[in-house]
């Protein structure tokens, strides 16, 4: 599940997109791409997807909880198929 909230620039945002990009241990776990569509200037923007995880087995699970901080993802941010923002994270799981 994804929640973002966001203000409008000054700017109209035509086409605005994000793909994320999920690592563990530098290796792609998932890539989500999500179209958001045309964006007002100053506007105040909330978008919410809900979507399926990949099932993780025990050993994936414990590798993941052992290793805070191997888990990391790239976010990148369109508009109008220009690329205007990156954002990195990284994760530290517990039970």
């Amino acid at each position: 599940r994804t929640s973002l909230f966001f203000p409008g620039g000054k700017k109209p945002m035509p086409n605005f997109r994000m793909i994320e990009r999920h690592y563990f241990r530098d290796q792609l776990q998932r890539s989500y791409d999500f179209t958001f569509g045309f964006c007002i200037p100053g506007s105040t923007n909330s978008w919410e997807a809900i979507y399926p995880l990949p099932e993780l087995s025990g050993e994936m699970k414990d590798d993941m909880t052992s290793s805070p901080y191997e888990m990391r993802s790239d976010s990148f941010y369109f508009v109008d198929n220009k690329l205007v923002m990156h954002n990195k994270s990284a994760y530290c799981f517990a039970e």
